[in-house]
């Protein structure tokens, strides 16, 4: 018989790739519209444990999120779908994990995405960004978003960094696995398996409007405990099969509950109360602007006063949160007056 993981892979493979919306290209891309409430209600991110106590289910609904990560690094339709399910998979990953845990997520391609990076905490916080915003390559055979050709072949690579404690610093753990298909839901669920050896179902879909606003965004996560019974493998497998796509359920007004309920139909699913809401961030313009600060402030005393000199003033930009903000000497000079290095 297959194992578990094997089996619950090939069931969630069925449900992955049927959630992309076909796109009519267009000569110029739009800028994304304002952030718009998703169709199914606001986001929230959900964990369930099977009445048997052998199966864990997460399931995220991320419409909003997603939206406005695309919002802000203005993304082609098929970057935004590349970029959204890497931002619900590292959620999925990272979320209701040990305060303080980080999961970092990789993705190292030759395509002309120019690769992903998303981070995420255990509290729901994920931000994220892409290489190039504007690849949008030629639709695949069967009309559907190349997400596969934007990513392209290469690496994921996954770091799981654990909080500080009394101890000091924890080793982060780090995995490395091939990309495979560069669909980046089932290369996340390879990885699960291959690297940290759990036995997981990820499903993630991510559907575009025609005014290319983000139509619907959401995914989950099932893991299966070592001493899970084949009857329960077996449920599992009919129930992910028999689904339907992620997006279609968003979009027929389905709760990260009702989702639960359906993936979970004939184990039960036991209410643990553990609930989020996911965000993308943190981009505080306080916070980010105090961390800026901090950050130029190591250059040191004298390479400011340079900058200053030639520049007039000290520009820094956040890669994952897509802002830019100025700083004059002044401010810069008082932080490292703060922090002792003046």
């Amino acid at each position: 018989m297959a194992t578990g993981a094997a089996v619950l892979a090939r069931a969630a493979a069925s449900c992955l790739h049927v959630q992309r919306p076909l796109l009519v290209r267009r000569a110029v891309r739009q800028a994304h519209s304002a952030v718009r409430a998703s169709a199914a209600g606001k986001d929230e991110c959900m964990r369930s444990i099977s009445d048997n106590g052998q199966v864990s289910i997460l399931v995220v609904r991320g419409t909003e999120l997603v939206q406005e990560a695309c919002d802000r690094h203005k993304t082609s339709p098929t970057a935004s779908a590349a970029l959204g399910r890497a931002l619900l998979g590292t959620l999925l990953m990272g979320a209701f994990r040990e305060e303080g845990e980080k999961t970092q997520v990789t993705f190292k391609g030759d395509g002309p995405l120019g690769g992903i990076q998303v981070i995420a905490d255990a509290s729901g916080m994920v931000k994220g960004k892409v290489g190039n915003p504007a690849a949008d390559p030629p639709l695949r055979a069967d009309g559907k978003l190349n997400v596969g050709a934007a990513v392209g072949r290469g690496v994921l690579a996954v770091v799981r960094s654990l909080p500080y404690t009394s101890r000091g610093y924890e080793t982060p753990y780090t995995g490395m696995v091939p990309i495979h298909t560069g669909e980046v839901a089932e290369d996340l669920a390879r990885y699960l398996v291959d690297s940290e050896q759990v036995q997981s179902a990820l499903g993630l879909g991510v559907s575009i409007s025609k005014d290319l606003s983000i139509k619907a965004a959401g995914g989950f996560l099932i893991q299966v405990l070592p001493f899970a019974e084949d009857e329960t493998i077996a449920q599992l497998e009919q129930n992910i099969a028999a689904a339907g796509s992620m997006t279609d359920m968003l979009n027929s007004g389905m709760s990260a509950a009702d989702i639960t309920e359906r993936l979970l139909h004939g184990l039960g699913g036991n209410d643990t109360g553990f609930q989020l809401t996911p965000r993308f961030g943190p981009c505080e313009p306080a916070d980010l602007q105090d961390r800026m600060k901090s950050a130029v402030a190591l250059l040191g005393e004298q390479e400011v006063r340079s900058i200053m000199r030639e520049q007039g003033k000290i520009e820094v930009r956040c890669e994952f949160c897509a802002e830019t903000y100025s700083f004059d000497e002044s401010e810069v000079l008082a932080v490292m007056a703060a922090n002792g290095g003046a």
